[in-house]
C-alpha cells in the first residue's frame, strides 16, 4: 500500500514538468511514511511513497528495477496470490531477490504484458515502464479499490494516487461545473469525472497504454459480465459456497509482515470477516467507534457482542462532539476533491485511532452493494412489489410532505423515507433509482447554483452519463440495482472514503467482500437470494446466522452516520454563518445563488430540518476544498 505518481513527457516543453516530480511525490508522503524515491530518464518520471506491508526490507523498495534497468514499477496495493504466481514464474527459470509481492507483478508483467491483470488477485493501480519500447502500461484494479487520477495534454501525461499530487505538476486548477452539478446531487464524484477540468479517474477495470504521443485506453474488465452466468444450485448450496469463498478471501488478506487487525462495526458485514479472520489469525484486534453524546447513533454493544463471541482483542473508541470538531479540519484536507458523505469522519476517526496499534486493518465494505444491504433496496423491491400498505403509502405524498423528517431520530426518519417511497413511486424505474440514491433533486441544486454556473453548465452531456450510468437499470430488477450501485455508489463514495481517510493515516485496508471470485458469485446469485419482502442481504445474513450473536439481526441500520444536525446548529453554527457560508463570501465566489444558500440556512435552523442538514454539508465539504485546491 503505497502512493504513487509519474509524468510520460510527449515533446521537451513536457520535459519541464520533471523537475516537479518530487513535490508531486511528496505530496503523497501521508499514504507512505516508510520510504520515498524517484526515477528519472530524459521522458519519464516515476515517483513512489511507501507503506510497508509484506518484505519490509530495503530490496523491496519502490521504484523496483530489472534488467538493468530497461523494465520500472511503481505499484500502490497488494497482490494476494503473489506466492502461487511467484511458484509459477519459478518454474519458467525466473529468480527473485525478495520476498515481495511488487517484485512478482514486475516480473509478470515483463514476461506476460497486460495479459498478466487477469491473473491478479488483489487490489491495486501501477505504472509499468519499459525503457527500450519507451512504452508505459497504467492500470487500476477491477472494482476501483485503489485510486487514479490522470491528465493528459500535448506536451504531457500525468497520473497520481491523489488530486493534489497532480496539482503539482502546475495544472491551474479550473472547476469543471458539470462535475459540481453531478456532486451535489450525489455527494460524491463517480469515476472518470473529477472536479477539475482535464483531471479524469481511470475507470475500475481498465488500462492505459502511454507511448510517443498517444495514450490508449482498454478494458480488460467488465462488471456486467459477471452477471450474465448465473448460478444453478438451490438456496443451502448458495450459502455454503458462499462460507467457503469468503473464508478463502480473507484467508489471502491474513498475509502482512506488520501487526493487522479488523474493523468491527457491530453490523452483519464487519461482523462476519472478523468472525472468519479469527478462525485464521487467533490474535486478532477489533476495533469500533461510538458516540459518547448520542445514543441513537452508537452501535458498539453489538460489536462488543460479536467481539466476546469470538474472543477477539477488541477496543472501542468514544468520540464525543469535541472530538469531531478536531477532527474536522484535518480530516477535510484529505479530500482531493469535494467528498459529501459524512460518514468519512468516523472513518477518519477510527483510522487515525486503529493506526496506533496495527498497519493492516480488513472491512466489511462492499457486502451492501453486493448482497443488497441499503434500505433503497428494501424500497425497490417494495415498489415493484406493492401490496396494500403500499399502495397506501404512496397515495399519501401530501401528507408525508408536510411531516417534519429527519434522519437523526426514528419518527423523523420514517416519515423521510414514506415521503420518498411516495415520490419515487409517480417514477420509471431507472429514475427510481436515482431519486433514491441522490442527496438532493435536480431541481433542488439548481435553486443553490449561481446563474453563471448554471450557464456553464452542459446539461446534454450529464444527462448522456445519467443514463450511461443507470443503463443497468432497465427491469424491475434487485440485480440491476446492485450492478449499478458496484459501478457508481461502490466505486464513486464507500472505496475512495475507505481509501482517503485510511491511507490519510498510512493505515491499509483490505476488503475481502470484494475479492473478484466472491464478486462473481454474488452477481451471480437471483434476486430473491438477497432481497425478499422481509429481509435484506437475505443469503448473507443466513449463511453465517449460527455464528454471529442473535442480537445484531433484526435491528435498524445506521450505516456509520454522524450527528451531523445538533452539531450543525450548535457548534458549527458560527462557522456556517460567519465562515463557510457568509453571505459575503457566497457572493464573491460566484458559484452558488447567495438567496438559495440563505434559504437552506434558514431551514437548517428551524424547527423542520428536513435533509438540510445534509445539503450544508455537500456545501461545507466543496467550500474547504474550494480554500484548499482553488483560492490558494
Amino acid at each position: 500500500m503505497c502512493g504513487i505518481t509519474g509524468i510520460f513527457a510527449f515533446n521537451e516543453i513536457g520535459r519541464f514538468n520533471l523537475p516537479n516530480l518530487s513535490r508531486a511525490t511528496e505530496a503523497l508522503d501521508h499514504r507512505g511514511p516508510d520510504h520515498q524515491n524517484i526515477y528519472v530518464d530524459e521522458f519519464v518520471g516515476l515517483g513512489h511513497r511507501r507503506l510497508s506491508i509484506i518484505d519490509l526490507s530495503n530490496a523491496a523498495n519502490q521504484p523496483m528495477s530489472a534488467e538493468n534497468g530497461r523494465y520500472q514499477l511503481i505499484f500502490n496495493g497488494e497482490i494476494y496470490n503473489y506466492l502461487e504466481l511467484k511458484k509459477e514464474l519459478t518454474a519458467f527459470g525466473i529468480n527473485f531477490d525478495t520476498e515481495s509481492d511488487t517484485e512478482v507483478l514486475l516480473q509478470l508483467l515483463i514476461h506476460e504484458g497486460k495479459a498478466a491483470l487477469n491473473k491478479l488477485n488483489g487490489f491495486f493501480a501501477f505504472a509499468f515502464y519499459d525503457l527500450q519500447k519507451g512504452e508505459m502500461l497504467v492500470a487500476r484494479d477491477r472494482f476501483g479499490i485503489k485510486p487514479l487520477y490522470y491528465y493528459e495534454d500535448e506536451d504531457r501525461f500525468l497520473f497520481a494516487s491523489e488530486m493534489k499530487s497532480i496539482l503539482r505538476y502546475g495544472i491551474a486548477p479550473q472547476i469543471d461545473h458539470n462535475a459540481l452539478y453531478t456532486y451535489l446531487q450525489l455527494n460524491y464524484l463517480p469515476a472518470p469525472k473529477s472536479m477539475i477540468k482535464g483531471v479524469e479517474k481511470l475507470m475500475p477495470g481498465e488500462l492505459l497504454i502511454v507511448k510517443k504521443k498517444q495514450v490508449e485506453k482498454e478494458t480488460y474488465y467488465k462488471l456486467s459480465d459477471t452477471f450474465t452466468d448465473p448460478f444453478n444450485g438451490n438456496y443451502d448450496d448458495a450459502k455454503a459456497v458462499l462460507r467457503e469463498k469468503l473464508e478463502a478471501a480473507v484467508q489471502k488478506r491474513l498475509v502482512a509482515d506488520v501487526p493487522l487487525g479488523s474493523f468491527l462495526s457491530g453490523g452483519v458485514d464487519s461482523s462476519i470477516i472478523a468472525t472468519l479472520a479469527k478462525k485464521h489469525h487467533h490474535d486478532l484486534h477489533t476495533y469500533s467507534i461510538g458516540y459518547s453524546d448520542n445514543p441513537f447513533f452508537d452501535e458498539t454493544e453489538y460489536a462488543e457482542a460479536v467481539a466476546k463471541k469470538i474472543g477477539s482483542k477488541h477496543k472501542v473508541f468514544r468520540l464525543s462532539i469535541n472530538d469531531l470538531q478536531n477532527y474536522l479540519p484535518e480530516m477535510l484536507s484529505h479530500f482531493s476533491e469535494p467528498f459529501a458523505d459524512s460518514s468519512a469522519l468516523p472513518v477518519y476517526a477510527l483510522s487515525k485511532l486503529t493506526r496506533e496499534e496495527v498497519t493492516v486493518s480488513l472491512s466489511g465494505d462492499g457486502a451492501d452493494e453486493l448482497f443488497g444491504g441499503y434500505n433503497k433496496h428494501a424500497a425497490l423491491y417494495k415498489l415493484w412489489n406493492q401490496g396494500a400498505k403500499e399502495k397506501l403509502v404512496s397515495s399519501f405524498g401530501s401528507l408525508w410532505k408536510t411531516l417534519p423528517q429527519s434522519r437523526n431520530n426514528p419518527v423523523g426518519n420514517l416519515f423521510r423515507q414514506l415521503h420518498k417511497f411516495s415520490e419515487a413511486s409517480q417514477l420509471e424505474v431507472d429514475e427510481q433509482y436515482w431519486l433514491l440514491a441522490s442527496l438532493q433533486s435536480a431541481q433542488s441544486v439548481t435553486n443553490l447554483l449561481s446563474d453563471n454556473v448554471l450557464d456553464a453548465i452542459d446539461y446534454e452531456a450529464f444527462d448522456s452519463w445519467k443514463q450511461d450510468s443507470l443503463s443497468s437499470m432497465n427491469t424491475k430488477s434487485i440485480n440491476s440495482a446492485l450492478q449499478t450501485d458496484q459501478s457508481l455508489v461502490l466505486q464513486g463514495d464507500m472505496l475512495p472514503k475507505v481509501d482517503l481517510m485510511s491511507m490519510a493515516h498510512a493505515l491499509e485496508v483490505r476488503v475481502p467482500f470484494l475479492d473478484h471470485e466472491v464478486v462473481a458469485f454474488a452477481n451471480s446469485l437471483p434476486d430473491n437470494f438477497k432481497v425478499n419482502g422481509k429481509m435484506k442481504k437475505r443469503i448473507l445474513q443466513d449463511a453465517f446466522r449460527e455464528e454471529l450473536p442473535s442480537k445484531i439481526y433484526n435491528r435498524p441500520k445506521h450505516g456509520f452516520e454522524v450527528p451531523l444536525l445538533g452539531w450543525m446548529q450548535k457548534e458549527l453554527k458560527a462557522d456556517i454563518q460567519h465562515k463557510w457560508l457568509a453571505d459575503d463570501y457566497i457572493e464573491s465566489q460566484d458559484i452558488f445563488d447567495v438567496a438559495g444558500v440563505k434559504k437552506l440556512k434558514l431551514k437548517l435552523f428551524s424547527n423542520n430540518p428536513g435533509d438540510s442538514h445534509a445539503h450544508v454539508w455537500a456545501l461545507i465539504c466543496f467550500q474547504e476544498w474550494y480554500s484548499n485546491y482553488i483560492e490558494s
